[in-house]
């Protein structure tokens, strides 16, 4: 699959656009999607929790990796059949794509950063979809690499790129402080 550039607001838009690319892998970023940055244990468990339910309905998915730049892990790793789930902390995206190396073709990734995760997604020659949170409450870090990322996206991604992000604010359901 030649990378391919979408942006999203919404999981479940991210999701029915995985499963018409009837991706095999799905590898998603931990914060801001499964779980707010420096939120607690008991959010980022919800959150994987969450992800694995919904992902494990896409028919043509084998893998599904979480992968964060941060050190933090969940409790426990939820089982979703035959669908193999992994949880990569201190991933070190966009540079180390060893632990991805052995994942089903054709793939995703879905994260909120294009510098990390948009990168990630070119270097394994995966689609990336892009999701963006309203920038409300995104830490400074965060929300300036998200803003420089921006203008990277046409030497990225090129012709290629859609943009499906819609007006409306996101709804995750999400807790965004701890």
């Amino acid at each position: 699959m030649k990378s391919r550039y979408e942006r999203y607001t919404e999981l479940d838009e991210i999701l029915d656009e995985a499963r018409k690319l009837s991706v095999q892998t799905l590898i998603v970023d931990i914060e801001p999607l499964v779980s707010w940055w420096d939120n607690t244990q008991e959010s980022l468990d919800w959150g994987v929790a969450m992800v694995v339910g919904k992902v494990a309905t896409l028919p043509s998915l084998r893998a599904l990796v979480f992968s964060t730049n941060s050190v933090r892990r969940p409790s426990v790793i939820p089982a979703a059949g035959d669908l193999e789930v992994r949880y990569v902390s201190s991933a070190g995206k966009p540079l180390r794509t060893a632990p991805y190396g052995d994942l089903p073709r054709p793939g995703a990734v879905i994260g909120d950063q294009v510098p990390t995760d948009g990168l990630l997604a070119r270097r394994l020659g995966f689609a990336f979809l892009h999701y963006q949170p309203r920038l409300d409450g995104v830490p400074f870090g965060p929300r300036l690499m998200h803003r420089l990322g921006r203008l990277a996206v046409p030497a990225l991604f090129g012709r290629g790129r859609r943009e499906r992000a819609r007006q409306d604010p996101p709804s995750t359901g999400l807790p965004r402080s701890g």
